[in-house]
Protein backbone atom coordinates (compact mmCIF):
# COMPACT_ATOMS: atom_id res chain seq x y z
CA UNK A 1 0.00 0.00 0.00
CA UNK A 2 1.40 3.29 -0.78
CA UNK A 3 0.34 6.91 0.44
CA UNK A 4 -1.94 8.81 -2.22
CA UNK A 5 0.02 11.78 -1.47
CA UNK A 6 3.75 12.39 0.15
CA UNK A 7 3.94 12.86 4.06
CA UNK A 8 5.02 15.32 5.35
CA UNK A 9 7.74 15.04 8.65
CA UNK A 10 7.05 17.27 12.31
CA UNK A 11 7.48 16.58 16.03
CA UNK A 12 3.71 15.32 17.56
CA UNK A 13 3.27 17.98 20.75
CA UNK A 14 0.55 16.01 21.88
CA UNK A 15 -2.62 13.39 21.47
CA UNK A 16 -5.67 14.08 22.99
CA UNK A 17 -9.42 13.51 22.60
CA UNK A 18 -8.78 9.86 20.90
CA UNK A 19 -8.68 11.14 17.55
CA UNK A 20 -6.57 14.44 17.83
CA UNK A 21 -2.84 14.83 17.32
CA UNK A 22 -1.14 18.55 17.56
CA UNK A 23 1.49 18.73 15.29
CA UNK A 24 4.98 21.39 14.53
CA UNK A 25 5.42 20.13 11.01
CA UNK A 26 9.51 20.79 9.87
CA UNK A 27 10.63 23.62 7.92
CA UNK A 28 7.97 26.11 8.43
CA UNK A 29 7.30 25.26 12.11
CA UNK A 30 3.43 25.46 11.64
CA UNK A 31 1.36 24.31 13.93
CA UNK A 32 -1.46 21.88 12.64
CA UNK A 33 -4.39 19.92 14.36
CA UNK A 34 -4.07 16.21 12.64
CA UNK A 35 -7.41 13.87 12.37
CA UNK A 36 -5.62 10.44 14.69
CA UNK A 37 -7.51 7.37 13.10
CA UNK A 38 -7.06 5.41 16.18
CA UNK A 39 -9.31 4.71 18.55
CA UNK A 40 -6.86 2.39 21.12
CA UNK A 41 -4.57 4.24 23.66
CA UNK A 42 -1.38 4.19 21.56
CA UNK A 43 0.65 3.29 24.62
CA UNK A 44 4.44 4.16 23.87
CA UNK A 45 3.51 6.14 20.96
CA UNK A 46 2.58 9.45 22.03
CA UNK A 47 5.71 10.77 23.51
CA UNK A 48 5.48 14.91 23.24
CA UNK A 49 8.14 15.57 20.92
CA UNK A 50 8.12 12.01 18.75
CA UNK A 51 8.64 12.71 15.15
CA UNK A 52 5.67 11.82 13.19
CA UNK A 53 5.02 11.95 9.58
CA UNK A 54 1.10 13.08 8.68
CA UNK A 55 -1.21 12.85 5.20
CA UNK A 56 -2.34 16.07 3.50
CA UNK A 57 -5.61 16.16 2.01
CA UNK A 58 -7.31 18.41 -0.28
CA UNK A 59 -10.82 17.52 -0.05
CA UNK A 60 -12.56 20.85 0.90
CA UNK A 61 -15.32 18.67 2.83
CA UNK A 62 -12.62 17.97 5.96
CA UNK A 63 -12.79 19.25 8.70
CA UNK A 64 -9.03 18.68 9.26
CA UNK A 65 -6.21 18.49 6.21
CA UNK A 66 -3.82 16.50 7.71
CA UNK A 67 -4.06 12.80 9.00
CA UNK A 68 -1.70 11.35 11.48
CA UNK A 69 -0.06 8.00 9.64
CA UNK A 70 3.48 6.98 11.33
CA UNK A 71 5.04 8.14 14.83
CA UNK A 72 9.10 7.03 15.58
CA UNK A 73 8.99 4.79 18.26
CA UNK A 74 12.64 2.48 19.65
CA UNK A 75 14.30 3.77 16.57
CA UNK A 76 11.33 2.39 14.04
CA UNK A 77 8.77 3.61 12.00
CA UNK A 78 5.27 2.53 13.49
CA UNK A 79 2.02 2.82 11.44
CA UNK A 80 -1.02 4.16 13.58
CA UNK A 81 -3.48 4.42 11.15
CA UNK A 82 -6.13 1.90 11.99
CA UNK A 83 -8.21 2.49 8.85
CA UNK A 84 -5.71 0.50 6.73
CA UNK A 85 -4.83 -2.76 8.42
CA UNK A 86 -7.96 -4.77 6.06
CA UNK A 87 -6.71 -3.38 3.04
CA UNK A 88 -2.83 -4.72 3.98
CA UNK A 89 -3.97 -7.86 4.76
CA UNK A 90 -6.46 -8.23 1.98
CA UNK A 91 -3.05 -7.43 0.07
CA UNK A 92 -1.03 -9.77 2.06
CA UNK A 93 -3.31 -12.70 1.01
CA UNK A 94 -3.74 -11.65 -2.41
CA UNK A 95 0.04 -12.16 -2.08
CA UNK A 96 0.11 -15.98 -0.61
CA UNK A 97 2.37 -14.06 2.68
CA UNK A 98 0.17 -16.36 4.77
CA UNK A 99 -0.11 -19.63 3.55
CA UNK A 100 -2.42 -21.15 5.81
CA UNK A 101 -5.33 -18.96 4.50
CA UNK A 102 -4.03 -19.54 0.71
CA UNK A 103 -6.13 -21.33 -1.77
CA UNK A 104 -9.26 -19.02 -1.93
CA UNK A 105 -10.94 -18.11 -5.29
CA UNK A 106 -13.05 -14.86 -3.75
CA UNK A 107 -12.29 -12.38 -1.18
CA UNK A 108 -14.96 -9.79 0.23
CA UNK A 109 -14.35 -7.29 2.65
CA UNK A 110 -17.23 -5.73 5.04
CA UNK A 111 -19.51 -8.75 4.71
CA UNK A 112 -22.94 -8.97 7.19
CA UNK A 113 -22.73 -12.04 9.49
CA UNK A 114 -23.79 -13.00 12.83
CA UNK A 115 -25.71 -10.41 15.26
CA UNK A 116 -25.79 -7.41 13.65
CA UNK A 117 -21.93 -7.67 12.61
CA UNK A 118 -19.36 -7.04 9.58
CA UNK A 119 -16.52 -9.21 8.89
CA UNK A 120 -13.74 -8.01 8.30
CA UNK A 121 -12.50 -10.15 5.18
CA UNK A 122 -14.46 -13.55 4.00
CA UNK A 123 -12.91 -16.10 1.85
CA UNK A 124 -14.55 -18.43 -0.66
CA UNK A 125 -14.09 -20.79 -2.90
CA UNK A 126 -10.95 -23.49 -3.69
CA UNK A 127 -9.94 -25.11 -0.33
CA UNK A 128 -12.19 -23.95 2.32
CA UNK A 129 -16.26 -23.17 1.07
CA UNK A 130 -15.83 -19.94 4.01
CA UNK A 131 -13.31 -18.48 5.90
CA UNK A 132 -14.21 -15.94 8.49
CA UNK A 133 -11.19 -13.26 8.74
CA UNK A 134 -11.52 -10.90 11.71
CA UNK A 135 -8.01 -8.42 11.78
CA UNK A 136 -6.82 -6.26 14.46
CA UNK A 137 -4.40 -3.94 14.35
CA UNK A 138 -1.05 -4.31 16.46
CA UNK A 139 1.50 -1.29 17.27
CA UNK A 140 2.38 -2.13 20.96
CA UNK A 141 5.63 -3.03 22.08
CA UNK A 142 6.87 -2.92 25.99
CA UNK A 143 9.73 -5.54 25.41
CA UNK A 144 11.61 -5.42 22.42
CA UNK A 145 10.73 -7.66 19.17
CA UNK A 146 7.35 -8.86 21.20
CA UNK A 147 4.14 -6.59 19.68
CA UNK A 148 1.37 -7.38 22.42
CA UNK A 149 -2.55 -6.89 21.43
CA UNK A 150 -4.70 -5.04 22.86
CA UNK A 151 -3.46 -1.83 24.18
CA UNK A 152 -6.50 -0.70 25.86
CA UNK A 153 -9.88 -1.87 27.14
CA UNK A 154 -12.17 -3.82 23.88
CA UNK A 155 -15.13 -5.31 24.50
CA UNK A 156 -15.71 -5.22 20.71
CA UNK A 157 -12.62 -7.19 20.20
CA UNK A 158 -14.01 -10.10 22.51
CA UNK A 159 -17.56 -9.65 21.18
CA UNK A 160 -15.79 -10.47 17.86
CA UNK A 161 -13.77 -13.73 19.07
CA UNK A 162 -17.50 -14.94 20.49
CA UNK A 163 -18.55 -14.29 16.60
CA UNK A 164 -16.01 -16.19 15.07
CA UNK A 165 -16.40 -19.05 17.28
CA UNK A 166 -20.39 -19.57 16.77
CA UNK A 167 -18.93 -19.58 12.68
CA UNK A 168 -17.01 -22.99 13.49
CA UNK A 169 -19.82 -23.84 15.38
CA UNK A 170 -22.03 -23.51 11.93
CA UNK A 171 -19.38 -25.56 10.16
CA UNK A 172 -17.32 -22.68 8.93
CA UNK A 173 -13.82 -21.88 9.30
CA UNK A 174 -12.62 -18.99 11.21
CA UNK A 175 -9.18 -16.62 12.31
CA UNK A 176 -8.30 -13.98 14.02
CA UNK A 177 -5.40 -11.96 11.70
CA UNK A 178 -3.24 -9.50 14.20
CA UNK A 179 -1.79 -6.96 12.11
CA UNK A 180 1.87 -5.18 13.23
CA UNK A 181 2.05 -2.28 11.82
CA UNK A 182 6.02 -1.89 12.78
CA UNK A 183 9.29 -3.39 11.36
CA UNK A 184 11.01 -4.30 14.72
CA UNK A 185 8.59 -6.86 16.19
CA UNK A 186 9.30 -11.13 15.79
CA UNK A 187 6.48 -12.40 17.93
CA UNK A 188 3.16 -11.14 19.98
CA UNK A 189 1.46 -11.65 22.68
CA UNK A 190 -1.71 -10.81 24.58
CA UNK A 191 -1.58 -7.92 26.86
CA UNK A 192 -3.26 -9.76 29.47
CA UNK A 193 -2.71 -7.23 32.04
CA UNK A 194 -3.94 -4.65 30.39
CA UNK A 195 -7.18 -6.44 29.13
CA UNK A 196 -7.57 -9.79 30.48
CA UNK A 197 -11.49 -9.99 29.47
CA UNK A 198 -9.88 -10.26 25.89
CA UNK A 199 -7.44 -12.69 26.65
CA UNK A 200 -10.17 -15.14 28.34
CA UNK A 201 -12.44 -14.11 25.27
CA UNK A 202 -9.44 -15.47 23.34
CA UNK A 203 -8.98 -18.64 25.15
CA UNK A 204 -12.17 -19.31 24.50
CA UNK A 205 -12.19 -18.99 20.94
CA UNK A 206 -9.22 -21.10 20.41
CA UNK A 207 -10.78 -23.40 22.12
CA UNK A 208 -13.77 -23.43 20.03
CA UNK A 209 -12.02 -23.85 16.99
CA UNK A 210 -10.68 -20.49 15.46
CA UNK A 211 -7.37 -20.03 14.11
CA UNK A 212 -5.17 -17.34 15.03
CA UNK A 213 -2.43 -15.71 12.61
CA UNK A 214 -0.24 -12.46 12.44
CA UNK A 215 1.44 -10.73 9.83
CA UNK A 216 4.17 -8.28 9.96
CA UNK A 217 5.22 -5.25 7.87
CA UNK A 218 7.74 -2.97 6.70
CA UNK A 219 6.43 0.42 7.38
CA UNK A 220 8.14 3.74 5.42
CA UNK A 221 7.40 7.05 4.64
CA UNK A 222 6.26 5.85 0.79
CA UNK A 223 4.15 2.94 2.09
CA UNK A 224 3.14 -0.38 4.24
CA UNK A 225 3.82 -3.47 2.74
CA UNK A 226 2.95 -6.90 4.82
CA UNK A 227 5.85 -9.00 3.95
CA UNK A 228 5.67 -11.84 6.29
CA UNK A 229 4.54 -14.03 9.24
CA UNK A 230 4.82 -13.33 12.81
CA UNK A 231 5.14 -15.69 15.76
CA UNK A 232 2.41 -16.41 18.75
CA UNK A 233 3.66 -16.43 21.85
CA UNK A 234 -0.49 -17.24 23.49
Amino acid sequence: MEFSTPLVSGRLIKRYKRFLADVVLDGDGTEITAHCANPGSMLGLKAPGSRVWVSPSDNPKRKLKYSLEIVEADGALVGINTGYPNRLVEEGLQANALPDLAGFESLRREVKYGKNSRIDILLEGGTHARTYVEVKNVHLMRRPGLAEFPDSVTARGAKHLAELADMVREGHRAAMVFLVQRPDCDRLSLAGDIDPGYAAAFAQARDAGVEAYAMGCDVTTAGIEVNRAVALEI
